[in-house]
């Protein structure tokens, strides 16, 4: 056993299509292969490995180019594919698949750093930071973007996951996010416990100046879920037993007459949740570009939460880059409305009630009078 273990080895990867081949193909090929393979086109696969190289660090190896490096980590990224799958397709061992995997993902990190961050102007309501469509202008001038949480299902070992199990019955992080009227993060928190609450996370963020959460400034604000206080920067929709908020509950009823908001607060909400629905487009399209996110694979916690803030920067990268992303695209379409994700907000739906530190309780009644203002003008329109 030990003789043939160990002193009569047989070359596993032999195949004469090695790695660096197959990744030439793809970059020589079809854009559609590209895309498929890696889920962005090959003009932005190969401005991020420059990238990469260039700023955040990411060498080549004598036995592996940036490109091979990078296209093994977009697979397993994009695939949910595991090591053994990476083996094959690449041709190279299991030692050198993980390695390889973590050097891409620190460098990918360092760019998060750098690229989920809001325009340095955002409280001016340039470009990303305004609502683009002249429906909600008028009323959402002073609004910069959104923010939420949507849960990550995670790998833990026996007798670690009970923190992290929430009200889905199995272990999640619980991922806060901010967006922009671009579909882009603006600022990402991670590796927070799936039990943990959505305000709870939210005040964290607002006390930890090390964070460098984009607070909005004057009249600036955020447009926030009913589960959030109405304070200072952050506006949730109005709330009550027989008030709707949710587009797809403008959307029930036999007759128009039924699906039709009523009343100034449920024309307010309909707005509301309109202009809101961005924050599910970058969640959704997120998500579902990047299959690892669906079944994460069994790594450390910590390289969980660092390949979630990695796919993130990605996202925003493409975002940046390219303007003609399939995935982008069909989101880019006025009409279109998110399914809805059940894991999007959850912890906070489950009780609004929650008695949570950090987060002012104190409803602001300056600021709840500017909702009434612009509910005001949005029904005088």
């Amino acid at each position: 056993m030990y003789y043939e273990k160990y002193l009569c080895k047989e070359h596993c990867r032999t195949s004469d299509r090695s790695g660096n081949v197959f990744i030439q193909e793809i970059l020589r090929g079809n854009e559609t292969r590209c895309y498929e393979n890696f889920r962005l086109r090959k003009s932005v696969f190969v401005d991020l490995s420059n990238d990469l190289t260039e700023k955040y660090g990411l060498k080549p190896t004598r036995g592996m180019s940036i490109h091979e490096m990078l296209g093994m980590f977009l697979m397993t990224c994009a695939h949910g594919a595991g090591n053994r799958l990476i083996q094959e397709i690449f041709q190279h061992s299991g030692e050198t698949i993980h390695r390889h995997f973590h050097s891409v993902l620190k460098a990918v990190c360092e760019l998060a750093r750098d690229i989920i961050r809001p325009h340095q102007n955002y409280n001016d309501g340039t470009g990303a930071h305004k609502p683009c469509n002249g429906r909600y202008l008028p009323f959402f001038r002073d609004c910069i973007g959104a923010l939420d949480g949507t849960h990550i299902k995670s790998r833990l070992p026996q007798g670690q996951e009970i923190p992290y199990i929430g009200r889905k019955g199995y272990p999640t992080q619980n991922i806060f996010a901010v967006v922009d009227f671009n579909i882009c993060f603006t600022f990402a928190l991670a590796g927070w416990e799936g039990a943990a609450h959505d305000r709870h996370i939210f005040g964290e963020a607002l006390r930890r100046p090390e964070l460098n959460f984009p607070r909005p400034i004057g009249n600036k604000y955020y447009l926030v879920d009913a589960g959030y206080p109405h304070m200072t920067g952050y506006m949730p929709p109005y709330k009550g037993d027989n008030v709707r908020y949710h587009l797809a509950q403008f959307r029930r009823g036999a007759i128009r007459q039924l699906r039709e908001p009523r009343g100034r607060i449920e024309k307010f909400n309909y707005l509301h949740s309109s202009c809101r629905n961005i924050v599910e487009r970058p969640f959704g399209v997120w998500k579902a570009r990047w299959s690892i996110l669906r079944d994460m694979p069994f790594y450390h916690i910590d390289t969980q939460r660092d390949i979630i803030l990695a796919t993130m920067a990605i996202h925003n990268y493409i975002r940046k880059k390219c303007n003609m992303d399939d995935a982008f695209r069909a989101v880019e379409n006025e009409r279109y409305v998110p399914s809805v994700d059940p894991d999007v907000g959850t912890s906070l739906r489950a009780n609004n009630n929650i008695n949570v530190k950090n987060v002012e309780e104190q409803n602001d009644l300056v600021w709840m009078g500017l909702r009434d203002l612009i509910a005001n003008e949005i029904c005088e329109a």
